[in-house]
């Protein structure tokens, strides 16, 4: 495939990058360096990647600049790039719409005129609201403006399959995990502190559970929606797992041998309560079965937060 990936410089979309290289594709890999954590971490992820003639890096704002050249001879598109985070999209609102639905938008419509065979959008478990367990037939109801926006992004997909017929498929995340998670992820900060003895804060009792998905197994299932993926369908991507927050910083304790100190906080606003993915759906159509159990993909984590300069 001739591929182009946005948020090519950030956790998933390196990744992503790195295994369409290495099973043989080309890349064209885009992103622009949004300082919503530090410029020199995204530089990193790329190391590996500038080694690869088959891959093309550009910066580039997909809000502002020229795409057309980017997509040419593309028949694969992975739309990754988005503005993350619950918390700060409650005051940074016009950054979230601008990278979420302004830059999805533009992207779509130079990719329906074009011959764009497979679109795969990006999105999340966050559109689901405040609790997200069942299938994709759920009724979305997100309480964050990050999850609006990342929903509006969705549906706008979905009209230009309907009106234009560009082939788009769309996946919902469940918390990714794993070497190069963003600095402002909870993990991350939760090994980070762990690593120098400093207090973890936890909002809430701690008792509210994730479905973890390793970003080996995100990065599997992204590569199959493009190969085996319904055109319009949506599908959840996790891990196979639930569990408390309680629950991983133990498991951390456990890693690391060393207890975790802990400050409780009020649940932010926002916050999720409990996911889990239903992926029956994605079993079905995609082949997708998660590999990685919590624990080791939380060790592999650690490892890769104590050996390298990630903070």
């Amino acid at each position: 495939m001739r591929c182009l990936v946005t948020g090519a410089a950030g956790f998933i979309g390196s990744h992503v990058s790195e295994r369409l290289i290495d099973e043989g594709h080309e890349v064209t890999g885009l992103d622009a360096f949004v300082p919503y954590y530090p410029r020199a971490i995204k530089e990193r992820n790329l190391l590996r990647l500038e080694k690869h003639a088959a891959f093309q890096f550009h910066e580039a704002d997909l809000r502002t600049a020229e795409l057309k050249p980017y997509l040419e001879g593309v028949d694969t598109v992975f739309h990754l790039a988005a503005m993350p985070g619950l918390a700060a999209s409650w005051t940074s609102f016009d950054e979230y719409m601008t990278c979420n639905l302004l830059a999805t938008k533009r992207l779509l419509d130079v990719a329906r005129s074009g011959a764009v065979q497979k679109f795969v959008l990006a999105s999340t478990s966050s559109v689901y609201g405040r609790d997200a367990l069942g299938n994709e037939d759920q009724l979305p109801r997100p309480i964050s403006p990050y999850g609006v926006t990342k929903l509006a992004a969705e549906q706008l997909a979905l009209a230009h399959q309907d009106v234009f017929g560009l082939p788009v498929i769309v996946l919902r995340y469940f918390s990714v995990y794993g070497p190069r998670q963003r600095p402002d992820m909870g993990y991350n900060i939760f090994i980070r502190h762990m690593l120098l003895d400093e207090p973890i804060i936890v909002f809430g009792d701690g008792e509210q559970t994730r479905g973890n998905t390793y970003i080996s197994d995100c990065v599997d299932a992204t590569l199959l929606a493009a190969q085996r993926g319904q055109i319009s369908q949506i599908y959840n991507i996790g891990g196979g797992e639930a569990r408390s927050l309680n629950w991983i910083i133990a498991t951390l304790e456990d890693l690391i041998a060393r207890p975790a100190k802990i400050e409780h906080q009020p649940p932010r606003v926002g916050d999720q309560t409990h996911t889990m993915a239903d992926i029956g759906k994605a079993r079905r159509d995609l082949g997708y079965q998660p590999r990685v159990r919590l624990r080791d993909g939380l060790a592999a984590q650690v490892a890769w937060q104590q050996s390298s300069v990630c903070w």
